[in-house]
This record gives structure tokens, C-alpha cells and sequence, in this order.
């Protein structure tokens, strides 16, 4: 007998509910095969004809072509062991992550002999490989199927009421809450697992990672729910199956690089291939709802089993036109509305993304994407129109309808002023972007971002430090926030080390790091200033942030407030388009509605310096400069903060107080050096000062050094010597 190293059946799994290999429950049987790797061509091909596998080419000792002709091996002695129960056994092949693995897969109805079978699989190949009988091998191995008395079957559900599976490698989370929300807002009872635990009606049943079958069975089991909504993890599919035997809607967020190295998973299409399972057991007059925006969930449409709803940022994708063309339909963003696309009509527009607060006013296209999947998904499962409008206008980015997920927090500083912290789970480089985006689309001109970044051990290296890259690249300050119970395998210094070398490969560096995610908020917060914008990532210890933003006053944004501050990172005002219509008034009743509007809000410094202009324009000149101070003194954003400067300069020269407005504008030059308006005004007090010389060096300095045509650059250092020679020396002056 040979040794047994040499064939070694390393895991015989039983898969309850379809998986990648069927869409029926399976048993996954993985080999090692070292010694049939080590064979010559001969001694291959022989033992291939003596159990019947023809045209067999084995190829030379350890390679792929042996390991190809291996799994086909394999397959085929399991068949013949079943032939000789006798039981009829369709067989699935496929090569394992080293030359000397294979992996042989059939569906199952009886568990003992389903397992037996697994497992006479690698006595028998061992019987092979030493030269015995194989008749006789064969005969033993179905002698122990046939005596296999555990006849149980496999444990997997019929919904009896709508379900919808969802899955992705970001979004799965928040596109399952919505669809609850939806539900629940339908009038209907709703269930749904995810990886924060099983929720009937949105009261928490059980807590902990419920992304899997024993998620999807708490859900179905109560009797009471209406509907279930079954966030489906890699994992759960990899290591038990689906935990239903089919879905009425399947919708696939994205696919992306996260989770590799793990259950022979290795590349980002074998994970898409994983995640493509639910699409493949929707009923037929369901749908599968696909992100036409990712090319590997786009490439799922081929073997969907449902009618195809593909989702798109773009209205013009081609995956959109694709399907509506061959009768599917569509979601998008047109003009700022959701809309359904149908073959042959108009675009159904649903609701303007500016009314759906989990985009955060448009900023944050991942949940935009999330936004459009949850609408597809729900009017899939048959949710009344009005129910899924509503749902979408009444869902929140906020610790009620989906903690953890682009929380926005107002949060007030010890020196005065406040700072915006964002809370999120971003455990990926996709979700990390999408983080950042956000972070930089609510940061006012002239602020910062900082990032605490953190991360999970069971990351590859490669991962790990492409977080570093992308936080290198984007963030201003980095601090390293470690997540002591995910360490999986790795140590804070290793999984730190990863971090490190990702914002070095960018030429950043860290700020230091903290042990947990409340001791890395406070590092985060003593470094930030009014308008900084914080962005941490959090997992497991989001109880505690909260718990401790709450205790030091700051308070979650309202979609109102997101608005407000998304329109300050662009220098504009929640009244912009009404501020901008008072300034065509004549100059009394510009100063009347500019005063209106700040009794309305009396702190607000944008409105002060509108006032300010208002009473400029109308010759009241001191009242301004008293409102452009003000305004300054609130706190005054960009751009409108350096407008306000040069403006109170203006009127402070034009009220003979020239040394005011050189004070003012010496300190605006210090950032602004570029400014042709603050050259012009400093040569101007120059020129009042009796220093008409210094001024006009002033603007040779300023003209020259700008100065982009070719028939000026020769003359450059020659008009710069002479604008020197015009400013008064030392004993001069």
C-alpha cells in the first residue's frame, strides 16, 4: 500500500443549499494528490485506462496539464464508485490553488452516504496508485456507500414568502436596510440578516455575522415575516451553500478585491463567480437586478436564471441599452431623478437623488448605486411604487436606519468652532475611495481631511497596503487605528507594518496609531480645526464612538444639514440662487433683503457678508467694513472668506484708512501671493503712501513673474533688476 501522503482527502463539505458547483445542495470533496503528480506519463495513462478514462493525456510530472488530468481522474473513479452502489451522481471538477490539489463535487440527497462516498474517494485513488485490483477497489467503496445509514437530507429552506438575496463585495449591508425599509413602509412585516445579525421588523432577534444560511433560516423560520431580505456573503456560500433553495429578486452590488487567499478563492473572477450564485436560482419570473457599471457583475446576466434589471450611474452605459434592447428594464440617474428605462417608452421618473437622503445629497454615488439596487430590488419584489418612493425619501444616512454606514456627525472642538466626522465601516480599498469621496466633498475650501485608517488581518498584504496608497494619496493627515479583535492571525505591528509601507510607496507617512477605534477618534479630533473634516474607520467598536461623540456634544447631521455643508465645501449657500437674484436689486433694497435674510439667520457669516456688499454697493462704506469684520470674525468660508478681505481693504483705503487696509491685505498676501487684486490694491496704498516707486516694482514683480508669452521670457531679469532698483533702500528709506 502506498503511504498515505501521497492521496489524502483534505476536506469532505457539505454544501446545503446551491453553491458554486450546483444549484442544488452538493458535497465539495478536496484532494491532495502529491504521488499521481509525481507519476510518469506511462504509469498515468494506465491507471486512466483501467478505470475508464479515455483520451486521457497526463502530461509531464508536476504540472498544470497533470493537475487538469487529475481532476478528470478523480471525477471519473467517483462515478464509477457510484455506478457500482449503484447510484447515478453527476460529477463537477475543478483544479485547487497548488499543483497537487483537485476538487471533485456532486449533489447529494442522503447524507451518510453522500459523505462516504466523499470519502471513499481517496482509498480508492490511493488503491490505484499502489497497483491493487481496481474492480475490487471500486466494489469496497460502493460496499461502503450502500452500508452508510444516516439518511437525513440536506437542511435547506423553500421560501414560502418573497425573497430577495443580496450580495456584493460593498453595499450588501446598506441595499439590505433599504429594501427593509421599503417593506416595512409597504405595510408588510420584513425580516433580514446581515452581517450586523437577524432583524424582524427592525428589532434585533440575534446579533453577531448572520450573512449566511443560519442568517437566512432565523429569518424564514418566524412565521410572522412577510418578507425576507438575505444579505449573502462569500462565506456563507463557500462554506455551507445558499441558505435557500431559490430567490424571487438577486441583486449584486459590485465585485472588488477583498477576502482573497481564502477558501481557494485567490482572484477578484473567482470572487465574482462566488457571488453569481444567487443569480442563478432566482425563478424565472423574478428578477436579477446587476450593476452594469462593474464588468464582472455586468458578465453575470449570461447565466442569470431571473428577467435582468441592470443598474447604471451612466444612462447612456451600454449594459442599460443592452438590456432594455432585449426586453429587461433599467435604473439610472437622469437629470437628477431616478428613472425607470423600458424598451419603447419614456423614462419613469420616481424621485430627484437631491430628495434621497442616504446619497448624501448627491455626493456619495456608492449609495447612490445602493440607492438604485434597492429600487430595482424593491418594485422586483412587487412593493407598491409609492411604498419604494417614500422608502427612499425617508431613509436615512443615520444610527436608526443604517449605523455604521457614512454617519455624519457635527462634532464641537475645545478651541472653538467645530469639525464634520464621518463613521463608516470601509473595509476595503473600493470602500476606503468611497469614504475619502465623501470626506472630500463635505471638507470647506482651505480644510482638511484626516483618516483613521484601520483595517482586518485576514487581508492579503497586498490589500493592506494599497489601503496605505489610497489614504497617502488623498488624505492630509493619516493616523493608524488598530481593530484589536480582527486581527485574525496577524499582530498590531505586522498589520501596522502593511499600513506603513503603502503610505511610504506614496511618500506619506502616518501620525502614529492607537490601539482602538474610541482612543483613535480623540488622537483624530486633538489635531483637527474648525472645518476639518474627520473620516474613521470603524467596526467593532462603533458602540463606543458613538457613545463617546454623544458625551462630548456633538450630534449626527440631518439630511438638511449634509446639504448645507455640501454647498459650503463648495463655497456656495443653501440660498445661493436667492442670494445671487438680490445682488441685480437696486442698492436700497438690496441692503432691505440682505438684512431680511440674516434676521432669519443672524450667525450665519455668509449672510453678514452679504450685507456687507449690500451696504458697499450702496455708498454706506463704514456700516460694511463693520459687516465684513464680522464676518471674518464668524468664521467666513472660502471663497467668500479672501472676497471679503480684499473688499474690507477697498473701503478701508477708500475711507483714508490706509494703514488698516495694509494690515489686511499684508496678511491675505501671505496666502494669496498670486492674486492680481491683491498686487493692485498694496501698489495703490503705495502710491497714497508717497511710494508711487515701490508700487510700480510692485507690479513689474507681479506682471513678470506671471508672465507666460515666449517674447516676454527673454526680458524677464532684466525688468526685475529694474523694478528692484525703483524700491528705496534701507538708508532711504
Amino acid at each position: 500500500m502506498t503511504d498515505a501522503t501521497t492521496v489524502q482527502v483534505t476536506e469532505v463539505r457539505l454544501l446545503e443549499g446551491p453553491n458554486l458547483y450546483f444549484a442544488r445542495p452538493a458535497v465539495k470533496v478536496s484532494l491532495s494528490l502529491p504521488g499521481f503528480q509525481a507519476l510518469n506519463a506511462q504509469a498515468a495513462t494506465a491507471i486512466a485506462d483501467v478505470v475508464g478514462l479515455r483520451r486521457a493525456v497526463p502530461g509531464a510530472p508536476h504540472t498544470e496539464q497533470r493537475q487538469r488530468f487529475l481532476s478528470r481522474l478523480a471525477g471519473t473513479v467517483l462515478r464509477r464508485i457510484a455506478d457500482a452502489v449503484p447510484s447515478r451522481v453527476g460529477a463537477r471538477v475543478r483544479v485547487g490553488t497548488d499543483l497537487d490539489s483537485v476538487i471533485v463535487a456532486f449533489p447529494w440527497r442522503h447524507r451518510g452516504r453522500a459523505v462516504t462516498l466523499g470519502e471513499a474517494l481517496g482509498p480508492t485513488l490511493a488503491g490505484l496508485l499502489a497497483g491493487e485490483d481496481a474492480d475490487d477497489l471500486l466494489a469496497h467503496g460502493a460496499e461502503q456507500v450502500r452500508s452508510a445509514d444516516d439518511a437525513s437530507r440536506p437542511a435547506q429552506l423553500r421560501p414560502r414568502i418573497p425573497v430577495a438575496s443580496i450580495t456584493g463585495t460593498n453595499g450588501k449591508t446598506s441595499t439590505t436596510r433599504l429594501l427593509a425599509h421599503m417593506g416595512m413602509t409597504a405595510g408588510l412585516r420584513c425580516g433580514w440578516s446581515s452581517t450586523e445579525g437577524v432583524f424582524i421588523q427592525g428589532d434585533l432577534k440575534v446579533a453577531g455575522d448572520y450573512s449566511g444560511p443560519s442568517g437566512a433560516r432565523n429569518v424564514l423560520e418566524d412565521r410572522s415575516v412577510e418578507l425576507g431580505l438575505l444579505e449573502t456573503a462569500r462565506g456563507g456560500l463557500l462554506l455551507k451553500g445558499m441558505g435557500v433553495s431559490h430567490n424571487d429578486v438577486s441583486i449584486v452590488t459590485n465585485v472588488t478585491a477583498d477576502h482573497l487567499g481564502l477558501h481557494g478563492i485567490d482572484t477578484v473572477d473567482q470572487l465574482a463567480e462566488v457571488k453569481s450564485i444567487i443569480t442563478r436560482v432566482t425563478r424565472k419570473d423574478g428578477w436579477v437586478v446587476l450593476n452594469g457599471d462593474d464588468p464582472r457583475v455586468r458578465a453575470m446576466a449570461a447565466q442569470a436564471s431571473g428577467r435582468l434589471w441592470m443598474f447604471s450611474l451612466d444612462p447612456d452605459s451600454p449594459a442599460l441599452r443592452e438590456t432594455v434592447e432585449r426586453g429587461g428594464r433599467g435604473m439610472t440617474v437622469l437629470e437628477g431623478d431616478i428613472v425607470i428605462l423600458r424598451r419603447g417608452a419614456d423614462p419613469d421618473r420616481l424621485i430627484r437623488i437631491l430628495d434621497v437622503p442616504m446619497t448624501l445629497s448627491g455626493l456619495s454615488e456608492h449609495n447612490i448605486a445602493n440607492a438604485l439596487a434597492a429600487t430595482a430590488g424593491g418594485l422586483g419584489l412587487g412593493l407598491p411604487r409609492e411604498a419604494v418612493i417614500e422608502g427612499l425619501r425617508t431613509f436615512a444616512p443615520d444610527l436608526e436606519h443604517n449605523p455604521g454606514r457614512m454617519n455624519v456627525w457635527t462634532v464641537p472642538l475645545p478651541a472653538g468652532g467645530s469639525a464634520t466626522m464621518i463613521i463608516d465601516l470601509a473595509h476595503n480599498e473600493a470602500g476606503l475611495e468611497a469614504l475619502l469621496n465623501v470626506a472630500e466633498g463635505l471638507r470647506p475650501p482651505g480644510d482638511r481631511v484626516h483618516l483613521g485608517l484601520g483595517g482586518v488581518g485576514d487581508r492579503t498584504d497586498d490589500i493592506l497596503i494599497g489601503l496605505g496608497e489610497i489614504a497617502g494619496r488623498r488624505a492630509d493627515r493619516v493616523h493608524i487605528v488598530h481593530k484589536g479583535h480582527y486581527l485574525r492571525g496577524r499582530t498590531m505591528e505586522n498589520l501596522e507594518a502593511q499600513f506603513v509601507q503603502g503610505l511610504a510607496n506614496v511618500g506619506a507617512v502616518s501620525s502614529g496609531s492607537s490601539e482602538d477605534e474610541v482612543a483613535g477618534l480623540e488622537t483624530l479630533l486633538d489635531h483637527m480645526a474648525d472645518g476639518d473634516v474627520g473620516a474613521l474607520m470603524v467596526h467593532r467598536d462603533r458602540p463606543g464612538v458613538v457613545d463617546w461623540l454623544t458625551s462630548h456634544g456633538a450630534h449626527q447631521d440631518s439630511a438638511r444639514q449634509i446639504r448645507r455643508k455640501v454647498k459650503a465645501a463648495r463655497g456656495e449657500h443653501e440660498l445661493e440662487a436667492v442670494l445671487g437674484a438680490i445682488q441685480d436689486q437696486p442698492p436700497a433694497e438690496r441692503v432691505e433683503a440682505a438684512r431680511n435674510l440674516l434676521e432669519q439667520a443672524p450667525e450665519d457669516p455668509r449672510l453678514v457678508f452679504e450685507l456687507a456688499a449690500a451696504l458697499e454697493a450702496a455708498g454706506q462704506t463704514t456700516q460694511a467694513v463693520s459687516r465684513y469684520r464680522e464676518a471674518l470674525n464668524a468664521r467666513l468660508r472660502e471663497p467668500h472668506r479672501f472676497r471679503a478681505q480684499v473688499a474690507m481693504a477697498t473701503a478701508l483705503r477708500d475711507l483714508g484708512r490706509s494703514a488698516e487696509a495694509e494690515t489686511v491685505l499684508s496678511e491675505v498676501a501671505v496666502q494669496r501671493s498670486d492674486s492680481a487684486a491683491v498686487v493692485a490694491l498694496l501698489a495703490l496704498l503705495d502710491v497714497d503712501a508717497g511710494r508711487a516707486d515701490h508700487g510700480v516694482a510692485r507690479l513689474i514683480d507681479y506682471l513678470m513673474t506671471h508672465a507666460t508669452g515666449t517674447d516676454d521670457t527673454p526680458q524677464r531679469e532684466a525688468l526685475l533688476a529694474l523694478a528692484e532698483q525703483l524700491r528705496p533702500t534701507a538708508a532711504q528709506a
